[in-house]
């Protein structure tokens, strides 16, 4: 656990943190400044900027919590896909199979797997 906040990635998180949360904070209580000179748009400014903050917070406790995938999570990501795109396959095949093809329809579906086999033409350039 102590590795996760001392890491380099988290190091340059929490930096960045620093600045954006100062930042933020600078803009806000200019923002303050400028309401009291008699802006009236800044005092809206003056509590957006310090919700900037804490969203800048929020953002840095997510990526700092991040949870990275393991290889067997991956593998069986994989695993998973594929055993949908089989089954997927099946059902398909299965309902293609339940019901009959009109002539038309059959015809058609010659044509294009017909005009699947040939070459292509190159319509474009040279």
């Amino acid at each position: 656990m102590k590795a996760k906040y001392l890491s380099k990635r988290a190091l340059g998180l929490h930096l960045s943190l620093v600045i954006w949360v100062s930042v933020c904070l600078s803009a806000g209580w200019w923002q303050v400044e400028r309401a009291i000179e008699g802006s009236s748009l800044s005092y809206l400014y003056a509590i957006e900027w310090p919700a900037f903050a804490v969203l800048g917070f929020f953002g840095w406790y997510a990526l700092l919590n991040m949870e990275r995938i393991t290889e067997h999570q991956e593998g069986a990501r994989r695993d998973f896909e594929e055993r949908m795109r089989v089954e997927a396959q099946v059902a398909r095949q299965v309902e293609v199979a339940a019901q009959p093809e009109e002539p038309s329809m059959a015809a058609y579906n010659d044509h294009l797997a017909e005009l699947a086999t040939q070459p292509k033409k190159r319509l474009w350039g040279h």
